[in-house]
C-alpha cells in the first residue's frame, strides 16, 4: 500500500513538473515564432525566465488570496485554484496594464548603468534571482513577498553592475519598514475584527438573533472595502480614481449589498440550527468573492513582478536606450498571466494548505477577518504612504486571529488556575482526566469547565507546575511556532538572499555573454 501512494506521489510530481516544463518550452516556441522585435536570442532566454518567474509567483503568492477561505471549507482546494487561476489571468491581462517601471521600487538608479546591454544582464539577473528564491521558498513551504524577491535581485545585480553607489538605499529603508508594518497591520485589524465577532455575535445566547442584526452589516463593510480596495489597486491601470472617489462608489456598492443581504439572512436564519456553525455559514459566499477580487488585484499588480523586468529588457534591446518606463507587448502580458495560473495550478496546493490551516485553526468568521485585514490595511496604507507587502499584510492576519485566540483561551485557562489555586493537594487522576478535557475544548467548553470548576472545586487540583506547563500547551495547540519562526526567518532574509543570487546571475551572465 505504502509502495502504491509512492509511486501516486511521485506520478503527481512527474506531471507537475512536466506541466511546467511544458509551459516554458511553449514560452520559448512562441516567443521565437512571434520574433518580436530584434532581441534575438537574449530576449528568447529572457522570456523562459519571465515565465519561470511568473510561475514562481503564481505557486507562492496566490495561496494568500484563497488559503483562508480553503482552511475555513469555504471552497474546496480544486474550487479555489479554478478561481484564483481565472481571476489571476484576468487581472493581469484586464488590468496589468500598457507600460511598467523598468526598475522596480525604484531601488537603483538606471543612469548609472554602463550601456543597455549591460542592463539587459542586469534585469535578466534579477529575474533569475527572485525566482529561485521563491522557488526555494516554496519548496520550504514559507509564503514570501514576491516584490521583495525582484527587489532584491535588482539590488544585487545593480550593485554587481555599478557598484554600491547605484542603490537607492532610502527606498530599501522603506521596503524593510514593511516587514514590521505589513503583518502588524494585518494581524491587528484581523484580531480586532474577529473580537468585534465574538463580542457581538458568536458570544450571545441567541447567535442567531444577533447575527441577523449583524452580518448584513459586516457583509457591507466587507462589499465598501473591497471596492475601494479594488479601484485603488486593482483597476489602476483602466481607471484610478483618488481614495474619496472609489471610497463613494464603494459605499454605493455597500447599500446594496447591506440591502441584499440582509433579505437573504433573514429567509437563511429561518432554516439554520441557533449555533456558531450556522453564523459560520453566512460568510461562505462573501468568502468567495473575496479570494476572487484578491486574485484579480493580485494579477493586476504583481504580475509586473515577472514582466516588469521582461519589458525592460524587451524595451532595451529594441531601442537601445534605458528608460524608467516601457511599453509591455501583448506577449509579454500573456506569458505572464498564463506563468502565474500554471504555478498557481501544479505548485500552489501545498502553502494554500500552509495558510489555510497549518499555522493556525480556521473556520469562515476568521476567514473573513483576514481577508478584510488585507483589503482595509491596503488601503489605511495607501492614504498614509506606507510600504506593506500584500503577503505580510495576509499572513499577519493570519496569525493575528491564532494569537486572539491563544489570548482568549489562555485568560479563561488563567481564570481556572486562580479558582483552583488552594486545591494542590486533591486526587491526581482526577487532574490529569481534567486536563486532556480542557486541552482539546474550545473557547465556550473551557467556559462551562470553568463554571463546573467553581462549583466542584475538589475535582481539579493544579500545581504552579502544571499551570504553567498548560499555558505553553494552549499557546502551541493554536498557532504552530514552527511556521512561525519558518516564516518570519524567510521574510527578514528575502531580499539579502535574492540580492546575493542577482549579484551571482549577473556575474555569470556577463561572463558567459562577453
Amino acid at each position: 500500500m505504502k509502495d502504491s501512494t509512492a509511486t501516486l506521489d511521485g506520478m503527481h510530481w512527474l506531471i507537475r513538473y512536466g506541466v511546467s516544463l511544458a509551459f516554458l518550452l511553449l514560452t520559448l516556441v512562441y516567443v521565437l515564432t512571434i520574433s518580436p522585435g530584434h532581441g534575438g536570442y537574449l530576449l528568447v532566454f529572457a522570456a523562459v525566465v519571465g515565465g519561470y518567474m511568473a510561475m514562481n509567483i503564481g505557486a507562492n503568492d496566490v495561496a494568500n488570496n484563497v488559503g483562508p477561505a480553503v482552511g475555513s471549507q469555504a471552497m474546496t482546494l480544486g474550487t479555489a485554484i479554478l478561481l484564483a487561476a481565472v481571476c489571476e489571468a484576468a487581472g493581469a491581462l484586464i488590468a496589468g496594464g500598457e507600460v511598467v517601471g523598468t526598475i522596480k521600487s525604484g531601488i537603483i538608479n538606471p543612469e548609472q548603468v554602463e550601456d543597455s546591454r549591460t542592463f539587459v544582464w542586469l534585469m535578466t539577473g534579477a529575474l533569475i534571482a527572485g525566482a529561485v528564491w521563491l522557488n526555494f521558498a516554496t519548496w520550504l513551504g514559507a509564503p514570501v513577498s514576491t516584490t521583495h524577491s525582484i527587489v532584491g535581485g535588482v539590488l544585487g545585480a545593480g550593485v554587481a553592475a555599478g557598484g554600491m553607489g547605484i542603490a537607492n538605499w532610502g527606498n530599501l529603508a522603506t521596503i524593510a519598514a514593511s516587514w514590521v508594518i505589513s503583518p502588524v497591520m494585518g494581524g491587528f485589524i484581523a484580531a480586532a475584527m474577529l473580537m468585534f465577532i465574538k463580542k457581538t455575535v458568536l458570544y450571545r445566547d441567541d447567535v442567531m438573533a444577533a447575527a441577523r442584526v449583524y452580518v448584513p452589516w459586516l457583509v457591507a463593510l466587507m462589499a465598501w472595502a473591497f471596492a475601494t480596495y479594488l479601484l485603488m489597486k486593482g483597476t489602476a491601470n483602466l481607471w484610478k480614481p483618488g481614495f474619496g472617489v472609489a471610497a463613494l462608489v464603494g459605499f454605493g456598492i455597500a447599500i446594496g449589498v447591506y440591502l441584499l443581504t440582509r433579505s437573504w439572512v433573514l429567509k437563511a436564519a429561518m432554516r439554520m440550527e441557533n449555533n456558531r456553525d450556522s453564523v459560520n455559514n453566512l460568510f461562505t459566499i462573501p468568502l468567495v468573492f473575496a479570494a476572487g477580487l484578491l486574485s484579480f488585484a493580485h494579477g493586476a499588480n504583481d504580475v509586473a513582478n515577472a514582466i516588469g523586468p521582461l519589458a525592460a529588457i524587451n524595451d532595451a534591446l529594441n531601442t537601445g536606450v534605458i528608460s524608467n518606463k516601457a511599453s509591455i507587448p501583448i506577449w509579454v502580458m500573456v506569458v505572464g498571466a498564463v506563468g502565474l495560473s500554471v504555478g498557481l495550478a501544479m505548485f500552489g496546493p501545498r502553502l494554500i494548505r500552509t495558510v489555510g490551516g497549518e499555522i493556525t485553526e480556521l473556520d469562515k468568521s476568521r476567514a473573513y477577518c483576514i481577508a478584510m485585514s488585507a483589503a482595509i490595511t491596503v488601503i489605511i496604507a495607501s492614504q498614509l504612504g506606507l510600504p506593506v507587502s500584500s503577503t505580510h499584510i495576509a499572513l499577519g492576519g493570519v496569525f493575528g486571529v491564532g494569537f486572539l485566540r491563544e489570548y482568549l483561551k489562555t485568560r479563561y485557562a488563567s481564570k481556572l488556575h486562580r479558582i483552583l489555586e488552594h486545591h494542590e493537594d486533591e486526587d491526581r487522576v482526577h487532574l490529569r482526566t481534567y486536563l486532556r478535557n480542557f486541552q482539546s475544548a474550545d473557547v465556550e467548553e473551557m467556559r462551562a469547565m470553568l463554571k463546573r470548576a467553581k462549583r466542584f472545586p475538589e475535582e481539579v487540583p493544579l500545581t504552579k507546575k502544571d499551570r504553567k506547563r498548560l499555558k505553553k500547551i494552549y499557546r502551541q495547540e493554536l498557532v504552530k511556532r514552527k511556521h512561525l519562526y519558518r516564516i518570519a526567518a524567510a521574510w527578514v532574509i528575502t531580499v539579502p538572499a535574492s540580492a546575493v543570487l542577482g549579484a551571482l546571475m549577473f556575474f555569470m551572465l556577463r561572463g558567459a555573454l562577453l
